[in-house]
């Protein structure tokens, strides 16, 4: 048997490729960052030849690092950022605009025209979302208003759309050679064109957003053989696992069975809940998501709540205020000070996210007085995603009726003491971090092992999680009450801004 199983893990801010062994332990990393791209306030973007490049370069690097041969390689895995919206020539394998980002707010004109008719949750009922700039659809048909001449040759299936993942799979199986145009249910569930019961692409939806259904990848499971590789050093590797970064998380945190949750902690911060194999509407402002689909099984749902600004808001305290040198310095800097200083800082950059779903709030620094310091900005930073986080979780018992009795965490800020201690006490439950924490990657590993028998069951994949660190409430609940009252107040600040 092959000894390892790769994963490409293609993010918001860098592309990893990661080697992992039968037990789930990581053997060969390289990662490399790429440019993010803000041509105006509020727009996001990068460039796909970048990404299609570092791709190709992590995988080799990865490779080097170990001296690995591809003879080693069972299978490849692949998770991505998910809804950042890709668009290119099938017969030239070039982009027609660069990659327009999931945290992008331009589509916001064209969601308010679409929600005309029906409201925000005019499509909800259907593919379980609202109608924001969130996802891939809106950006989709701004693409085609917007870059001469696109839409006429979407028609005569000249273009192609696929998000990040359908975009590297296309090329790493030929490109203009034959590369397969394919997704996964994950991927496509972000789209909000595909419909959940179906598991196809929604006709009606289509026809309202006029995108023409040629351009559409077909649709597959998260785990099965989709085809070899022919581009980079994995010729003839089979591609057998695809997932969006948040569900690819929880394939990695063995979130198999109903009831089980985790939260990443990436450049933004997402919580899912699984709801087993019927979607269940959200009446809390959660999205209604697939979770995973295994072969031929029947698709997996979850409950999200997904919030934009967390890990890039320490991003934003470096490169932007200066503040800190590297990402890891802001919790040294939050100790310098006992608590926040009476300051929250709401950081919707682009909007607010679940469960509020405003696109009209911009980022606040609330409570401000002579008093604050660097290290009150700081605290005030971590606590924000710990804050955010309550507000997806109070609303995922509302809908879920389950209360949730501990979370499991991943991502690179859980290796943050501070913030995982407070939150654990902002919850109240306990926070357990896994001994593998970049369970993004591994979940696209394991879908892949599953569908090439490297493991033969979800039985030997449980069998490999353990527990690195757990945090355990210790706040006193009348605090607890007064900081996330503040919080919720902070908030409403923020509203009607834009």
């Amino acid at each position: 048997m092959n000894k390892y199983i790769a994963a490409i893990d293609q993010g918001t801010t860098s592309t990893r490729c990661m080697l992992f062994d039968h037990a789930g332990q990581v053997v060969a990393i390289d990662q490399k960052e790429h440019q993010q791209i803000y041509p105006q306030p509020g727009w996001v973007e990068h460039d796909p030849r970048e990404i299609w490049n570092r791709t190709q370069e992590v995988i080799l690097g990865a490779q080097k690092s170990r001296g690995f041969s591809h003879h080693d390689i069972a299978a490849v895995g692949i998770t991505n950022q998910r809804e950042t919206t890709i668009v290119w020539d099938r017969n030239t394998g070039e982009p027609i605009y660069n990659a327009i980002v999931w945290q992008d707010t331009r589509t916001d004109t064209i969601c308010s025209e679409l929600a005309q008719v029906g409201g925000q949750d005019r499509f909800r009922e259907k593919v379980g979302l609202p109608l924001t700039t969130y996802f891939s659809g809106p950006k989709i048909k701004w693409l085609l208003e917007n870059v001469e001449g696109s839409y006429l040759r979407a028609e005569n299936c000249d273009l192609l759309f696929g998000n990040i993942d359908t975009w590297l799979i296309w090329n790493l199986t030929g490109g203009v050679n034959g590369g397969l145009h394919i997704t996964d249910v994950t991927n496509a569930s972000r789209t909000m064109l595909m419909n959940l019961d179906t598991l196809d692409w929604d006709d009606e939806i289509l026809a309202a957003m006029a995108i023409p259904k040629a351009m559409l990848p077909e649709i597959r499971s998260s785990s099965q053989i989709y085809g070899p590789i022919t581009n980079s050093f994995l010729e003839g590797i089979p591609i057998a696992g695809d997932l969006g970064d948040q569900q690819a998380a929880m394939f990695g945190q063995n979130c198999f069975d109903i009831g089980e949750a985790k939260n990443t902690y990436g450049t933004g911060c997402f919580m899912l809940l699984n709801t087993g194999t019927t979607p269940i509407p959200s009446e809390n402002g959660l999205l209604t998501t697939v979770c995973f689909k295994i072969g031929d099984q029947p698709g997996v749902y979850a409950l999200e709540g997904s919030i934009a600004v967390a890990g890039s808001l320490v991003q934003w305290l470096r490169d932007n205020l200066n503040m800190i040198k590297s990402a890891p310095e802001v919790e040294d800097l939050a100790k310098t000070v006992d608590d926040n200083g009476g300051i929250y800082f709401v950081p919707a950059f682009s909007g607010l996210f679940a469960p509020y779903w405003r696109t009209d709030a911009r980022g606040a620094v609330v409570g401000m007085t002579s008093f604050i310091n660097n290290g009150h900005l700081a605290r005030a930073t971590l606590e924000a995603t710990a804050y955010q986080t309550r507000d997806v979780l109070e609303a995922m018992n509302k809908d879920s009726g389950v209360k949730l009795t501990a979370l499991k965490v991943d991502g690179g800020m859980v290796f943050n003491e501070l913030l995982m201690q407070f939150q654990a006490d902002i919850l109240n439950v306990p926070v357990i971090r896994p001994k593998v924490a970049e369970t993004t990657a591994l979940g696209a590993a394991y879908a892949a092992g599953l569908a090439t028998g490297y493991w033969q069951n979800i039985s030997e994949l449980r069998a490999n999680w353990g527990q690195d660190r757990i945090w355990l409430p210790d706040m006193e609940h009348e605090r607890r009450d007064l900081l996330y009252r503040g919080w919720k107040k902070a908030v409403t600040r923020t509203f009607d801004w834009v």
